[in-house]
């Protein structure tokens, strides 16, 4: 079965490392998705771009709403994702706390993909 991983940290640190600590985290990052790729597990995966970057559309009275930045004010935001292959929900867990940044306070949504 497919699982999204999907990555949520608070940017605003993640942006305010110094480029020591960013390049350690970017090394952890590589190994990770290396054992992902390694045990067979990995489909896909992306890191994306600051909420800033972001476009929330909405609709309203059959008109397209575009908004600046994220739908929700949040402590943690989704900075990427990774799609797997796991066996079961406890193998997605497992994968999930591995992730680099859970060892420093962000958390992994693990959701089951629905085959269309």
């Amino acid at each position: 079965m497919r699982y999204l991983l999907l990555i949520c940290n608070d940017e605003k640190a993640m942006l305010g490392m110094s480029p020591e600590d960013g390049a350690k985290m970017l090394q952890a990052w590589g190994s990770y998705t290396q054992d992902l790729k390694s045990a067979g597990k990995y489909v896909s995966g992306e890191r994306l771009r600051p909420t800033s970057s972001a476009t929330t559309v909405r609709q309203s009275n059959g008109k397209v709403l575009l908004s600046d930045g994220p739908f929700a004010e949040t402590k943690e935001q989704l900075g990427g994702f990774f799609i797997l292959e796991a066996a079961n929900l406890d193998e997605a867990v497992e994968w999930a706390a591995r992730m680099p940044h859970v060892a420093q306070g962000g958390s992994t949504e693990v959701r089951p993909i629905w085959d269309m």
